[in-house]
């Protein structure tokens, strides 16, 4: 019985392509009933050398790839973020900003995944398309419901439980928000001067600091110059992680020279110098300061071993790097007054 496409070998081909575009250009353009079964070896390569390469690097545990493929990554950091930026402001975050944050990132990256992979499969090389997308794009039915269940319970949310100065606040990132998916999604020109990854970057960590810094009082003892430079360092990383994700996955070559390992020591020293200007004056904002610079050495580790970690380890651990600030949690007891 002849073998499916999927699971052919070509030798002597002018230029090998990758099974995943083969089957994904059938599957996603209509096809979802037939080849179900190719569908999962598509993302092994036609060429046995190159297969082989592949099936050399580093893969992820299954939960790991899930929390990446399904845009849980995205909320965790979120709710991370939001509670260490809490920590250094030494406020406490009410019990619903914790549901409202991960449910309204969830359903924007979900969104934003689906609108990405709605373009990809419209274009006829499919290079914009990702594991991530076509996990999206083949699960549609169950995350589009899902994601709009998890907007309107935030929208209910907001409503019900968000006090009102909050919600003038809150106003404001969603406007963000629709300039966002304005930018991006609507194939106009007139803001291309804003990058995705940079617009990502501000607006995601805008509204994890949103939360906590609305609740600080700010006084002669209590300087809002920290609270400014700790947001604006972290939106910095926050977007050089999409700049170094997006550098990576456009760079199939592997090149020995990258930029990314320059930017990220240079993000790594502003982080650190920050810190230790304010370890004195301003424990907790040093202490965050220094997670963040820890996540740049990490994304500067994942850079050289990049050639050995398959693309959804690489882009998980890039994500799970920006989980650092979870380590003042364990330090919370030591800054109690």
């Amino acid at each position: 019985m002849p073998r499916p496409l999927a699971q052919r070998r070509v030798y002597g081909a002018p230029k090998p392509l990758p099974t995943m575009r083969l089957i994904t250009a059938h599957d996603l353009r209509g096809s979802e009933s037939a080849g179900k079964q190719a569908i999962l070896v598509s993302t092994k390569l036609l060429p046995s050398s190159e297969g082989r390469h592949r099936s050399a690097r580093f893969h992820a545990p299954l939960p790991i790839r899930f929390w990446h493929l399904a845009s849980l990554d995205a909320p965790t950091v979120a709710v991370v973020w939001s509670v260490a930026f809490a920590w250094a402001a030494n406020v406490r975050l009410p019990w619903w900003v914790l549901i409202l944050l991960p449910l309204g990132v969830w359903a924007v990256y979900v969104a934003d995944r689906l609108l990405d992979a709605r373009t990809g499969i419209q274009s006829p090389t499919l290079d914009a398309l990702r594991e991530r997308h076509i996990f999206h794009w083949r699960n549609r039915r169950i995350l589009a419901p899902m994601a709009t269940a998890s907007a309107l319970a935030a929208a209910w949310i907001i409503f019900h439980r968000m006090p009102r100065t909050t919600q003038e606040h809150d106003s404001l990132l969603a406007a963000a928000s629709l300039l966002y998916f304005t930018r991006v999604h609507s194939g106009r020109r007139f803001l291309s001067i804003l990058s995705k990854e940079f617009l990502v970057g501000v607006l995601f960590t805008f509204g994890c600091a949103l939360f906590a810094f609305s609740r600080t009082h700010f006084s002669a003892e209590s300087q809002w110059w920290p609270v400014l430079v700790t947001t604006i360092l972290f939106a910095l990383l926050a977007w050089f992680n999409c700049y170094a994700i997006d550098h990576w996955e456009s760079r199939n070559a592997n090149p020995s020279h990258s930029s990314v390992t320059v930017h990220a020591m240079l993000l790594t020293a502003a982080f650190s110098i920050s810190s230790a200007l304010l370890a004195m004056s301003h424990p907790r904002s040093a202490s965050l300061l220094a997670c963040g610079a820890a996540a740049a050495l990490l994304l500067v580790a994942l850079d050289r071993v990049r050639s050995r970690l398959t693309p959804v380890t690489l882009r998980a651990a890039a994500d799970l790097a920006l989980l650092t600030p979870a380590v003042l949690f364990a330090l919370w007891p030591l800054f109690r007054k």
